[in-house]
This record gives structure tokens, sequence and C-alpha cells, in this order.
């Protein structure tokens, strides 16, 4: 009953004064699970699961504002760039890797929705549900606006969608591996000729070839660390993986990715602490962010327990990566972004559901706002330049 009332109340919730394209607010969409609770450090399905659903909110000046949120397939498994949005900010694609099993209620398997939603309207809502691949996770849009790549880690291929206005087109799978190759997020190079793809089944990034809607495995990988999971791209000549490593309590890494180099290859690896779950570089280029799970997510008795996670970023200088500044955060952390200015961050953990804005000098992090979430928040993107 509970979670009928909530889905209704989200279907009616208003976003009166949502207009995204012609405000200057500063927007972030969320996708949420409302499935999967943490318990004892173990990921298990909730008693009473709760709709998924996706959630629009302004973090202008680092102050959070939700602004809505619709029903539609989400999940905690596979990296936080479960949501992409156009670069004109008018839709949003969101993934649900895992859904309840229709024949274990106690039980997840894989899923592959892609919704579209269209952030235009007010209320936004659902344009369309598509058919990625099995574990569809992490998704990413082009520059452009013309193509959609979706890693089905569940399957080991790519989806790739070719975009008209805010319509997609299924425009076929690229292979990678097999089943287990667990292909997590896809990634776009600044001019769009080049995409990068994590495979944290078998440990390697695979190199894409891009011509027009003509998306091709180039077949060529790179080799990181283990299990990278999360990456993101800067304009210029940088990428930058997480490595989240076997999770059995050793520090993790992040690894820095020469774009620029002929050819393209790993140029810098350091240790950031255990399970660097999301990564984000500033849109001015100057910096990363990382969630580092930092044991949070484990139980309460391991030795490898911490009860906080750490929201840390890293300078960076060329092909070099400084720690600058760290700050704690909840437990079961996922990913975060940054204000078009560079000035600001906003993470998301699962356990506390709730989002934390920070506001970022070049020096330090200082908490400025914290939104309390009605679903938890596995998923977050913003428009990015």
């Amino acid at each position: 009953m509970r979670a009928r009332h909530i889905a209704s109340a989200l279907v009616a919730t208003s976003f009166a004064g949502l207009a995204i394209t012609a405000s200057h607010a500063e927007i972030v969409v969320t996708a949420n699970d409302g499935k999967m609770v943490l318990e004892n450090g173990s990921a298990v399905v909730r008693k009473q699961p709760l709709p998924d659903t996706v959630s629009v909110i302004d973090f202008t000046d680092g102050a959070l504002k939700i602004l809505g949120e619709v029903p539609a397939p989400a999940s905690v498994v596979g990296p936080p760039p479960s949501v992409a949005i156009a670069p004109d900010g008018s839709f949003a694609l969101v993934t649900g890797a895992m859904k309840v099993d229709p024949a274990d209620a106690t039980k997840t398997v894989p899923d592959d929705k892609l919704s579209v939603l269209d952030l235009k309207s007010s209320p936004p809502k659902v344009l369309a549900t598509l058919q990625a691949g099995a574990g569809a996770a992490g998704v990413s849009i082009n520059r452009a606006g013309t193509l959609a790549l979706v890693a089905n880690r569940s399957e080991g291929t790519v989806s790739v969608f070719t975009i008209n206005g805010n319509t997609l087109t299924s425009a076929g799978k690229i292979p990678l591996g097999d089943a287990k190759s667990g292909p997590s997020h896809a990634v776009f190079s600044h001019d769009g000729t080049t995409a990068l793809v994590t495979r944290d089944g078998d440990s390697r990034i695979s190199l894409l070839t891009v011509d027009g809607n003509k998306v091709e495995y180039a077949k060529r990988d790179l080799y990181s660390g283990v299990r990278p999971y999360d990456i993101d791209l800067t304009a210029g000549a940088t990428a930058v993986v997480g490595n989240v490593g076997a999770g059995g309590g050793d520090t993790d890494t992040i690894s820095l990715i020469d774009m620029n180099a002929k050819p393209i290859r790993v140029v810098n690896t350091i240790s950031v602490g255990q399970t660097p779950e999301g990564v984000k570089i500033s849109p001015d280029g100057n910096y990363v962010a990382i969630t580092v799970m930092n044991g949070s997510n484990k139980p309460a008795a391991s030795p490898f327990f911490n009860d906080f996670g750490l929201l840390k970023v890293y300078k960076i200088s060329g092909t070099e990566l400084a720690p600058v500044a760290d700050a704690k955060i909840g437990h079961w952390c996922q990913g975060m972004v940054w204000s078009k200015d560079s000035k600001y961050l906003v993470t998301e953990c699962m356990v506390e559901s709730e989002l934390i804005a920070f506001s970022f000098d070049g020096k330090a992090l200082a908490r400025t706002s914290t939104l309390k979430m009605q679903v938890s928040p596995a998923g977050i993107r913003t428009a990015e330049p």
C-alpha cells in the first residue's frame, strides 16, 4: 500500500515553475533506487520496495531544492552515471540495470530499461521506455546530441542509439566480451570521434571509434587497474577512471588517461582509498572529485569498516594528480557532480537517502546544504559542457 501511495504522489508532484531551459538554475537529475537497502554490509531487496524514481533538483549556488519526481526504472547496481542529460537540457536518459525478480521478490535480476524523460514539459514526463541490453548501466550522450551509448553490464555489450530531437532509435549493439566482462560506463571524447568503455568484469577499458552514426570496437583495450568502473572526460586531453578493486579492504586507485597521446594510453595511477565509486572532473578541467566508499558499505564488524565515506578532490596538472581536499560524507555514497563554475559539488548517499552540497574554493570543501530524499539516490548527472 505504501509503495502505491508514494507512486501516486510522485505522479502528482508539481514541477510548477520548472522551465529548465529558460531558467538560470543549475539543474541536477538523480535516479533513485527504491528496491535496495544496505543491511550489515550486504545490498538486499527491501521487504517493502518503494518505486524507483527520477528527481529534478536545483542546486544553484550550493543550495539544494527538489523540483519534483516521476516514477521510472533506476538501479544502484552499476556506476553512478546511470543518468545522461542532453547538451541543451531538453531531455534526460535514465537506465535501470536491475529489477525485482518476478519469481522471487527477495532477489533481483538484470533489466534492460532506458527511459527518455522530457525536461521541457511541466511537469516533466516519461516520453519513452526503450530496451538497451541486460544490466543497462552507464549512459552518455555526445556533445552534438546525436548519439547515445549504454553499457550493458550483464551481457558484455554496448547499445548504440541515434538521437533526433528527443527521439531515440536503436542502432544496434557492440559486443566487447562475454557476459562476465561487465561493461560499466561509456563516455565520448570531447570531439565525439572516440569513446571509452570501462569493463569491471575483466579489468580493461575498451576503445571505440565513432564516425557519424557508425560506432565500432577498435579492438584495442587499455589497462588501468583492478576493475575499472566509473570514468569521466574533460573538454581537453584528460580522462580519469576509478578502479574499484576486489573489495577486500585494500586501498584502490584512480588512473589518468592521456587522450592526446598517440596511441591513447594510461599515464598515471594513484591510491585514493577503499572503492572509488564515482569520479567527476570539474568543468574547468583543473580538478577531479571522487566518492570513496572508505569501507562504509562493509559490515560493522569488519576490520575495514569506517563509519563514513569520503568526498575527495585532486588537482590535475598535466599528467600528475595531487590531493587537495576531502570531507566526510555518509554511507554507501554513489556519485557526484560539479556546478558549471566548478565552485560547488553535490554528492549522493544511499543509506542516508540524501544529497549533500559542498562549496570548493580550490583549497577546501565546506558543506553548504543537505537534502533528504524520499527514495535513495543512486545515479546523478548534470548537462555537461
